[in-house]
C-alpha cells in the first residue's frame, strides 16, 4: 500500500484549480505520462524549470539596454487604437521620470486593455525593451500589475518547456497550486552522506527549484543533484530488488558435459576469439550454478554474439531443458535461424523457427513440438513469447538486440518456466553508466574483439553536392562484383522534410545503374522484405537501397560499400549500427557519409568521431555526451523507464554513489523494514519504481 501521506502527490492534476480536461490532456503530451491516466500533481512537480528569468533590472526607461528583460514603474497616459482594418498594432504611452515608452499590442481587445492599463493608473510593467526609432517601446509585456500589488511579480521566473495549446501562466499557476501539497517527507538518505552533502531535503530541493531566491544563487545546483541522486537511488534500488527476487525464485544446477559444444566448434569455420570464449566460460559456470542466470552479453557491430548464445543453448539442450531465443524483428529471427541450422544440424540440436507469417499449421504444428518437447530451441519474434506459448521444459530465453524489454518483461518471461535461465544480447555498445541503469539488475559480459579476419572499415565523409562523382565510382565498385548499401532516413518525399526519401533515391539510382538496384523498407510486407533481402544476399541484386529498417543483424559477409545519406540527421550510434552492415567478411570496406552542409557543431561532432574510429564502446560514450541516454536506448519511445530529473551523462558520479547505496541497503535491511525501510519505500512510490515493493511482498 502507498503511504497516505503521499496521497495529495498522487492526485490528478485536475483536482488542481485552474486545470480542466482540455489542459490535463495538453499536460499528458508535455509531461510525457502514459496517455491511458492522467498526470498526477507528482508529475507536475518533477517538470523542473529549464532557465530563469531575472526580472531585478529596474534602470528606468531612458536608462533601457536595448534587447534587456527590465521592470518599470510607470504612469499609464493615454491609449491610441489603430484605425479600422488597419494591420497596425494597438498601443498604450506610459511615462517615467527618466522618459516615454511605448507599450505594443497585435490583435488586441480594446477593451481588456482599457480596464488593465487605464490612463492615469501607476503600474509596474516587465518585459524586453526594443529601441525602436530612437524611442523605446515593450511589445506584450510579461506582467502588468498596479503599483499597490508589485510584491506579486516574480523577480526571479522559471521558465518550463512547453506543449502546444499551453501557456506559460497556465502552468505557472498549476505549479503555484501544486507546491503547496508537497508534505514534509522521511528522509530516505543514509545520515552520513546526509551530513557530508549539505543539500536539501526533498520538499525544499523542489520549492528552491520551482521558486528560485535570488538572494541564493547556489541553491538550483544544490536542489538538482539532490533530485538527481533521489532518482538514481529510486532506480538503483528497484533494480537491486529485481535481482535479490529472480535470485531468490531458485534456479536449476544444469548438468552437461560439453559434447554438444565440441561438435559446435568442430562446425564452426574459426575459432572463438578470447572475450567470446571468456563469455561462454562466465555463461556456463552461471548455468552450473543453482542461482538463475541473469546476464547481458555486449557486443560491438559483428563480434559474433550469436555464436556465444548458441553455446549457451547447447549447454542448457544438453541438461534436458529447451532455449528460445527472441529477436526484435522478423527479419533477424530468419536470419538467426539461417545462420544457427546447419551449426544445430552438425551437433543433432532440433531447431525450430516461430514467427507470425508462418501459416497456421506450421505454428500449430510448433506450438505442438514445443510442448512435447520434441524442439530443443525455437527462435522467433518477442511478440510469440509474450502470449500463452507454452514449452515442454524452458531451461533459458535469450532475448536480442532489445533495450526496450525491460524489469516487466524480464519478470514475465522468467515465469514460462522453472528456473528459467536469462540472456540478455544488444549490439549496441552502451556507455557503463547506462548498463548501469538499465541493466544493474544483470552481470555483464562484454566482446571487444573482432573475429579473425575482419578488415577495419574506411570511413569517408563527403558533401551531398558530390553525389555524381559518388555514384561514378559506385557504378565502378558494381562492375566489379561488388555489393553495396545506400541508406536514406526518409520512405517517401514529405512536405516538411527534404530529406532524401527513399522511394526517390531508388528509381534515380535503378535509373542509372539497372535492374540490379532493390528497395527495403518498413512499410513492405515481411514477403516483400525478405524477398529484396534475399535477392541482394543471393541473386541477381547488387546494391540496396533502404531505410534504418537495416540497422540490426543484417548479414550479407560479401558487401563491402555502404552509404548513408544525410548522415548528419542520424545519431552516433546508429550511424555505428548502419556502417557495421559492411566489413563482415574478408575484404576491406568503405563507408560514405553524405551530408548537407552547412552543418552544426554537434553533426560535425558525431561525424569526425566516425572518421577516428571503429570503436563502438568510445562511440557510445561520445554520443551519450551529445544527446543524453533517451535517444541512445529509444527510452523516449519504450516502457523503458528515462529519468525525469537525473542525466547519466553529466551526473554518473551520483549514479555510481546511488548504486554503492543500494547494495548496502539490501545487504543490512533486504525487506526495508529497518529505520529508513518506510522512506525507501515512499522513494519508490514517488519515482514510479514501485513494481520493486510487490516484489519485497511477494519474495
Amino acid at each position: 500500500m502507498r503511504p497516505s501521506f503521499l496521497d495529495p502527490l498522487f492526485a490528478p492534476v485536475s483536482t488542481l484549480p485552474g486545470i480542466g480536461p482540455r489542459t490535463a490532456r495538453h499536460l499528458v503530451t508535455l509531461l510525457g505520462v502514459d496517455p491511458s491516466r492522467e498526470p498526477h500533481v507528482i508529475d507536475l512537480l518533477f517538470h523542473l524549470p529549464s532557465g530563469v528569468i531575472d526580472r531585478r533590472l529596474r534602470p528606468g526607461i531612458a536608462r533601457a539596454p536595448e534587447g534587456a528583460i527590465v521592470t518599470l514603474e510607470v504612469r499609464i497616459d493615454r491609449h491610441q487604437a489603430p484605425p479600422r482594418a488597419s494591420r497596425a498594432p494597438y498601443r498604450v504611452f506610459a511615462h517615467d521620470d527618466t522618459g516615454e515608452i511605448a507599450l505594443v499590442f497585435f490583435h488586441a481587445h480594446q477593451s481588456w486593455l482599457d480596464k488593465t492599463l487605464p490612463v492615469g493608473a501607476d503600474m509596474i510593467v516587465s518585459g524586453r525593451v526594443e529601441w525602436f526609432n530612437g524611442r523605446p517601446q515593450m511589445v506584450h509585456p510579461d506582467h502588468m500589475v498596479a503599483a499597490e500589488e508589485a510584491d506579486t511579480l516574480p523577480m526571479m521566473e522559471p521558465v518550463y518547456p512547453l506543449t502546444q495549446g499551453l501557456s506559460g501562466k497556465t502552468l505557472q499557476k498549476a505549479l503555484a497550486v501544486a507546491l503547496d501539497h508537497i508534505p514534509e517527507m522521511p528522509e530516505w538518505r543514509d545520515a552520513e552522506q546526509a551530513r557530508r552533502l549539505d543539500w536539501p531535503g526533498f520538499r525544499e530541493a523542489l520549492l528552491a527549484l520551482h521558486r528560485p531566491d535570488p538572494d541564493d544563487p547556489g541553491a538550483e545546483h544544490a536542489a538538482r543533484a539532490r533530485l538527481a541522486y533521489d532518482e538514481f537511488l529510486a532506480n538503483q534500488l528497484a533494480l537491486a530488488l529485481v535481482r535479490r527476487s529472480m535470485r531468490q525464485t531458485r534456479g536449476i544446477a544444469r548438468r552437461f558435459s560439453g559434447r554438444l559444444k565440441a561438435k559446435i566448434l568442430a562446425a564452426l569455420p574459426f575459432a572463438l576469439t578470447k572475450g567470446q570464449a571468456d563469455a561462454v566460460a562466465a555463461i556456463e559456470a552461471d548455468l552450473a550454478a543453482p542461482e538463475r542466470m541473469l546476464r547481458l552479453l555486449q557486443g560491438d557491430v559483428g563480434a559474433g554474439k550469436t555464436v556465444v548464445a548458441l553455446l549457451a543453448a547447447a549447454a542448457v539442450v544438453e541438461s534436458g531443458a529447451q532455449a528460445v531465443m527472441m529477436a526484435p524483428t522478423e527479419i533477424l529471427a530468419r536470419q538467426h535461424h539461417a545462420s544457427l541450422a546447419p551449426l544445430c544440424e552438425a551437433a543433432g540440436i532440433r531447431l525450430a523457427i516461430l514467427t507470425g507469417r508462418d501459416g497456421a499449421r506450421h505454428k500449430r504444428e510448433t506450438r505442438a513440438a514445443l510442448e512435447a518437447g520434441e524442439i530443443d530451441i525455437v527462435v522467433g519474434t518477442h511478440a510469440l513469447f509474450q502470449g500463452d506459448i507454452a514449452l515442454h521444459d524452458l531451461g533459458l530465453a535469450i532475448v536480442d538486440e532489445q533495450h526496450r524489454f525491460g524489469v516487466h518483461q524480464r519478470l514475465s518471461l522468467s515465469a514460462k518456466g522453472k528456473g528459467v535461465d536469462m540472456l540478455v544480447m544488444t549490439a549496441t555498445p552502451i556507455p557503463r553508466t547506462l548498463v548501469l541503469t538499465f541493466f544493474g539488475d544483470m552481470d555483464v559480459s562484454r566482446l571487444t574483439e573482432k573475429p579473425a579476419g575482419r578488415q577495419p572499415i574506411k570511413t569517408v565523409t563527403v558533401p551531398n553536392e558530390r553525389m555524381e562523382e559518388v555514384i561514378a565510382r559506385l557504378r565502378a565498385a558494381l562492375d566489379a562484383g561488388k555489393k553495396a548499401y545506400w541508406v536514406c532516413p526518409l520512405v517517401e518525399e514529405s512536405e516538411k522534410s527534404d530529406l532524401a526519401a527513399a522511394q526517390a533515391r531508388f528509381e534515380m539510382l535503378a535509373g542509372l545503374l539497372g535492374p540490379r538496384v532493390a528497395l527495403v523498407h518498413g512499410r513492405q510486407s515481411s514477403e516483400e522484405k525478405t524477398a529484396a533481402m534475399s535477392a541482394f544476399k543471393d541473386g541477381p541484386v547488387s546494391l540496396l537501397v533502404a531505410t534504418t529498417v537495416i540497422e540490426v543483424g543484417v548479414d550479407v559477409p560479401d558487401a563491402t560499400i555502404i552509404v548513408i545519406e544525410h548522415a548528419e540527421r542520424f545519431g552516433l550510434s546508429q550511424l555505428h549500427q548502419l556502417r557495421g552492415r559492411v566489413g563482415r567478411g574478408s575484404e576491406a570496406s568503405t563507408c560514405l557519409l553524405l551530408y548537407k552542409p552547412p552543418i552544426g557543431e554537434t553533426a560535425r561532432a558525431r561525424l569526425a568521431i566516425m572518421r577516428e574510429t571503429n570503436d563502438g564502446f568510445r562511440i557510445a560514450e561520445e554520443d551519450l555526451r551529445l544527446r543524453g541516454e533517451g535517444e541512445i536506448l529509444g527510452t523516449r519511445q519504450s516502457g523503458t523507464p528515462g529519468f525525469r530529473i537525473a542525466d547519466t551523462g553529466t551526473q554518473g558520479d551520483l549514479l555510481e554513489t546511488a548504486r554503492n547505496d543500494a547494495r548496502l541497503i539490501l545487504e543490512t535491511d533486504a525487506e526495508l523494514k529497518g529505520p529508513r525501510g518506510p522512506a525507501l519505500r515512499a522513494l519508490l512510490y514517488l519515482f514510479s519504481r514501485d513494481e520493486a515493493i510487490r516484489l519485497l511482498r511477494a519474495g
